[in-house]
């Protein structure tokens, strides 16, 4: 088809019960979920990729989809029939773009096709997660083949080194960074945890159940009285836990995490270590990058019948003169659509096309009923290098808790290397995705400066005069060059509309339970009487177990 929207024949047919635009995940779920209870879906995509914000691209269409700040031409604010249309725009979710390329002679035009980087990353599965359990459900496991995390790790401060996370039992006793107390003092933290959500006794014919008091306290007081040194404390907040803000510093914690929650997530680490044989540790990652969970959705709602067309922006909302109610929407090629429900990506922007104030009934549903907390961004960071952080490691997550850079860094700093077995880039290359909240563009940019800076370098020529320090601060370990890197800062505010639905926004989480939790919302409010993904065989699929979950070794 030509790119050209206005050259395509027009879409057939013109009712549905459902309109989608975006493929992202949310997106793609909804559209899979509503084809699976026989809904029929239309799924729309301005871009000429699957995936919108969630997608995995090679290197110069990443670097034009962040500086692109485009948006399709407004409607014509005529009305026709018995519906007025309502213009849509789309808002730049994306600022403080800065793109450096340090080997334009490794990484030229012909080698960035060779690159599929993901636009939400760091990002990673949980092998006992709700996307993995949706993913057997739905029948889109088949879709998509995921390899292990080989390690986590933890930035220590005072040695300014990586420490492995010891995520286990054996893990624990293997440990060389730990002394013989700190390892009692794990396995024992371990093991209560263990008895608690088990309901056992200690052997005494006590049970050991974490009191009701204790449940609701801050997580780090509890640390605190289970007498856990600092190092252990740091380990399980921000790597195990994967606590958002300091939770030493109540006057900057902005979500304090009770020990409840921090206890639930321990046990999905626990329960994703050992889920899958083939797997080294709690964490997987999809082959070919990120953008291959929507398009497995996708692939899944095209079984059921879906139709999905992209390149075809949506240029506005058909609004019902009377009642103001949603009728359909006008693609940018001219036709008209309807559906009984409409699903949007969180780009698009409703502009009233009205010089004075809209009908009551029109300004009503289109009213935002809901904005999200504006005071924090999330700064993104990628870099490709030429050599891995760990020289035994290949793909690796590294967390640096809250200070560990600077007094003033107040949230921990997430990073992700990957490397070419997963197929994202060349072979002997790497690359790492950072993620940090911040307030603004300046903090975000030196919150991944900083987390850069310590485990990376630029290479010679980047740099003023420094000849051979960089090698003599690293000794024993030289530090990895940067080849080419991208920092960008992402909004997390989404307007919710009383008569729109609007899907989440990426947001800085590693895993996507909280996106998935709110995507299941959303298609509940939609279709309250209707079950996301029956557990029934199907002839393409019969079987849905973990043995259809493809985790290559």
């Amino acid at each position: 088809m030509s790119e050209d929207a206005s050259s395509y024949p027009p879409i057939e047919p013109t009712t549905f019960d459902l309109i989608v635009v975006g493929t992202g995940v949310p997106e793609s779920v909804i559209s899979a979920a509503a084809s699976a209870t026989g809904k029929t879906v239309l799924h729309l995509d301005p871009n000429p990729f699957y995936g919108s914000h969630f997608a995995s691209l090679p290197l110069h269409q990443l670097s034009s989809f962040l500086i692109s700040h485009s948006t399709p031409p407004p409607s014509s604010a005529s009305t026709g029939h018995d519906y007025t249309p309502v213009a849509l725009t789309r808002r730049s979710l994306y600022s403080d773009i800065e793109i450096s390329s340090y080997s334009p002679e490794i990484i030229g035009e012909e080698h960035s096709r060779k690159f599929s980087i993901d636009l939400c990353g760091p990002r990673v599965l949980f092998c006992a997660d709700k996307s993995i359990d949706l993913m057997l459900r739905s029948g889109c496991s088949q879709y998509v083949e995921f390899k292990s995390i080989d390690a986590s790790f933890v930035y220590e401060e005072n040695d300014k080194k990586l420490m492995s996370v010891p995520d286990s039992r054996a893990a624990i006793f293997k440990d060389k960074s730990l002394g013989l107390t700190e390892k009692n003092q794990l396995m024992r933290f371990f093991k209560l945890v263990q008895q608690h959500l088990a309901g056992s006794d200690d052997g005494g014919g006590v049970t050991s159940k974490i009191s009701a008091e204790d449940l609701e306290s801050p997580f780090v007081e509890f640390l605190k009285k289970m007498r856990l040194p600092p190092k252990i404390k740091s380990i399980i907040l921000y790597a195990i836990a994967m606590a958002d803000y300091d939770q030493e510093n109540m006057e900057v914690c902005e979500q304090v995490l009770k020990t409840k929650d921090g206890i639930d997530r321990l046990a999905l680490y626990n329960a994703s270590v050992g889920r899958f044989s083939n797997a080294l540790g709690a964490l997987i990652y999809p082959i070919y990058g990120q953008g291959e969970l929507p398009q497995g959705f996708c692939r899944r709602a095209a079984v059921k019948g879906c139709i999905h067309v992209l390149r075809m922006p949506v240029i506005a909302l058909l609004m019902d003169k009377c009642t103001g109610h949603y009728k359909g929407v006008r693609l940018s090629s001219g036709q008209d659509l309807f559906s009984q429900q409409l699903v949007l990506d969180p780009s698009y922007i409703v502009s009233l096309p009205f010089a004075s104030s809209p009908p009551e009934p029109l300004k009503e549903s289109l009213k935002v009923s809901d904005t999200r907390d504006v005071k924090w961004k999330l700064a993104r960071g990628i870099c490709i290098t030429g050599s891995s952080l760990r020289p035994d490691t290949s793909n690796l997550l590294v967390v640096y808790p809250p200070r560990s850079l600077y007094p003033e860094q107040v949230t921990p700093i997430r990073a992700l290397q990957i490397s070419s077995d997963l197929a994202v880039c060349p072979s002997g290359m790497f690359v790492l995705y950072f993620s940090a909240l911040c307030k603004d563009g300046n903090e975000g940019k030196r919150l991944l400066h900083a987390a850069m800076d310590a485990l990376l370098t630029l290479p010679e020529s980047g740099r003023p005069e420094s000849g051979t320090a960089v090698q003599n601060e690293v000794a024993a370990e030289v530090k990895p060059t940067i080849l080419w890197k991208a920092l960008y800062i992402q909004e997390l505010t989404v307007d919710q509309f009383e008569s729109i639905s609007t899907t989440p926004i990426p947001d800085g989480d590693l895993s996507y339970n909280n996106l998935l939790d709110a995507t299941l919302k959303l298609f509940q409010k939609m279709y309250p009487h209707e079950e996301v993904f029956p557990e029934t065989a199907s002839p393409e699929n019969p079987e849905d177990d973990d043995n259809e979950f493809s985790l290559e070794s």
